[in-house]
C-alpha cells in the first residue's frame, strides 16, 4: 500500500448566486496576480534604468522578493487601498493568485539563469478577463459535504451540488485512507469543475505477468502496436466529428458574432451555436481520454515492465499535413498515464532514447538499416531476410531493451545484457554475434547504447 497524491475531479452544478461567487473569486485571483506582477515589473524596470546610468549595484533600488510569503505579506499591507472590496471573497482567492505569480517568476528566473531545462520561458504577462477562470483553496472549510454525497463545500461560497456522486472519495475519507489537501475550481468547456487534491493510500493489484515486458510503438495508422502482436486501432474521434464541426462553424459564421471594434454584442443564436461547438469538442476530448485510460490501465495491470519511446511530439506536430492526426492520438498523454499508474502498481517503465532506431533495427538479428522510408510499412532485413510488419518490429525492438520479453508466438527473446543491441532466441543453442555493417565498421557499441537509454521508474 503506497501513499500517493491523487486528484478527484467533479463537475459542479452551481446556482446563479454561486456561479457569480465563483466568478468573483476567480476574478480576485486574477487581480492579485496582476497587482503583484505590476509591482515586480516596475521594480525590475527601475533597477534596469538605474543600471543604464552606470550606477553600482549597491546604489540601485532595493529589489523586491517574489516568494509567495513576501508577496502575501505585501498584499496584506496594501489590500485596503489597492482593493477595498477584498472582503467579498475568501483570502484564499488572493493567496492563490500570488502563489501562481511566485511560481511563474521562479520558473522564469530558473530558465534565464540556466537552472531549468527545456525551452526558454518568457517573463509572466498580465492576465485578462478572457483568461481561464481558476482559484485554489488550501485552508478553510472545503471538501465533501457531510449531508450527502452529491455536494462539495467551499469557503465563502457554501455547499455546491455536483453532477455525479462523490461516494468513491467519501468512502476513502470515512475510513481514514484519504485526506483532502486542497480544492481548485475552474471553468472549462462551459462548465465549472472542482479538483480535489487527495493524499490517499492506494492498494493497486500487482500485474498478472510481472516477469514479462511489453514494447509499445505509437503511431497514427494504429494507436499502438504491442510487442505481443496486438494492434490497438486508432478510433480517430476528431476525424469522425469533423463533419459536424464544420457544419456548426459554418452556421456560427452566418450568425451575428461579437465585434471588439464596435463593441457589438453577439446574438443569442451565435451563443447557442458556440455552445454546441464547445460540447462537441468536449465529447471528442472525453472519448479520447477514456480510451487512453483504458489502454494504459490494461498495460500496467498486465505486464511488469512497459517500454515506451521518448517521442518529440511538439516537433512532429509542426508537419502541417500530419499535425491534426498526431494531436488527435494523444501520445504524450498516454505516456503520462502509463508513468503515474506504473508508479502506483510498482511497474517499471523504461523510456527508450529519442534517437534509438527501433524502426530500423531488425528484431531477429539486430542489423540496423541505413535508411527506411515512412512508406515502407513492411520491414525486410537485408542481412537475414527477416520480414515483419514495421510497427510490430519496432515494438519488439523496444521490448528487447529490458531483457526477457514474450513475442506473439510465445517464444522468449532475451538480451545478453540490458545495454546490448542484439538479441538471440532463448530456445536456440547458437549465439548471434554482435552485428556489423557491410563496410566492416565498428558495430553499434555498448557505450553508445548506454548514452541513449533513459530509465524512468
Amino acid at each position: 500500500m503506497t501513499p500517493v497524491t491523487q486528484a478527484y475531479q467533479f463537475a459542479l452544478d452551481p446556482t446563479t448566486e454561486q456561479d457569480a461567487a465563483l466568478r468573483s473569486h476567480c476574478g480576485g485571483q486574477r487581480y492579485a496576480f496582476n497587482w503583484g506582477l505590476a509591482r515586480i515589473k516596475a521594480n525590475l524596470g527601475q533597477r534596469d534604468a538605474e543600471r543604464s546610468y552606470d550606477l553600482p549595484d549597491t546604489e540601485l533600488t532595493p529589489s523586491l522578493s517574489w516568494s509567495a510569503y513576501s508577496l502575501r505579506k505585501d498584499w496584506n499591507q496594501a489590500k485596503n487601498e489597492a482593493a477595498p472590496w477584498w472582503g467579498e471573497n475568501s483570502k484564499e482567492a488572493y493567496s492563490s493568485g500570488l502563489a501562481n505569480l511566485a511560481t511563474a517568476l521562479g520558473n522564469w528566473d530558473a530558465s534565464r539563469t540556466g537552472k531549468r531545462r527545456g525551452p526558454r520561458i518568457r517573463f509572466p504577462r498580465f492576465k485578462g478577463k478572457r483568461a481561464g477562470l481558476s482559484c485554489r483553496f488550501t485552508t478553510g472549510a472545503f471538501g465533501l459535504a457531510a449531508a450527502d454525497r452529491r455536494h462539495v463545500k467551499l469557503p465563502r461560497i457554501g455547499t455546491i451540488r455536483t453532477h455525479e456522486s462523490t461516494r468513491k472519495l467519501a468512502r476513502h475519507v470515512e475510513r481514514g485512507a484519504a485526506r483532502i489537501r486542497s480544492a481548485t475550481v475552474s471553468f472549462r468547456r462551459g462548465r465549472w469543475f472542482v479538483s480535489l487534491s487527495v493524499e490517499i493510500t492506494r492498494d493497486d493489484p500487482t500485474p498478472t505477468r510481472p516477469d514479462t515486458a511489453v514494447g509499445v510503438d505509437l503511431g497514427v495508422k494504429s494507436l499502438a502496436v504491442l510487442s505481443t502482436g496486438e494492434v490497438i486501432a486508432n478510433p480517430r474521434h476528431l476525424d469522425v466529428a469533423l463533419r459536424e464541426l464544420r457544419r456548426l462553424q459554418r452556421q456560427a459564421a452566418r450568425r451575428v458574432g461579437p465585434d471588439k471594434r464596435t463593441r457589438r454584442q453577439p446574438s443569442a443564436r451565435w451563443r447557442k451555436t458556440q455552445a454546441r461547438v464547445a460540447r462537441l469538442h468536449t465529447a471528442v476530448a472525453n472519448a479520447r481520454r477514456d480510451g487512453l485510460h483504458k489502454l494504459s490501465t490494461r498495460l500496467v495491470r498486465t505486464f511488469g515492465t512497459v517500454v515506451v519511446e521518448d517521442l518529440n511530439v511538439a516537433g512532429m506536430t509542426k508537419n502541417r499535413r500530419l499535425a491534426r492526426h498526431i494531436a488527435g492520438v494523444g501520445m504524450a498523454e498516454l505516456r503520462r498515464q502509463i508513468e503515474y499508474k506504473a508508479a502506483w502498481s510498482g511497474v517499471h517503465v523504461h523510456v527508450a532514447d529519442r534517437w534509438y532506431p527501433s524502426s530500423k533495427t531488425c528484431s531477429a538479428c539486430g542489423v540496423v538499416k541505413a535508411k527506411l522510408r515512412l512508406s515502407d510499412r513492411v520491414y525486410t532485413c537485408d542481412q537475414c531476410g527477416f520480414t515483419l510488419d514495421r510497427d510490430l518490429n519496432a515494438a519488439r525492438d523496444l521490448a528487447a531493451l529490458v531483457g526477457v520479453v514474450t513475442g506473439g508466438d510465445g517464444d522468449e527473446l532475451r538480451r545478453d545484457s540490458p545495454m546490448e543491441t542484439h538479441v538471440r532466441p532463448a530456445l536456440r543453442g547458437r549465439r548471434v554475434l554482435p552485428r556489423e555493417d557491410p563496410q566492416g565498421q565498428r558495430p553499434y557499441c555498448k557505450e553508445r547504447a548506454q548514452d541513449t537509454v533513459v530509465h524512468v521508474s
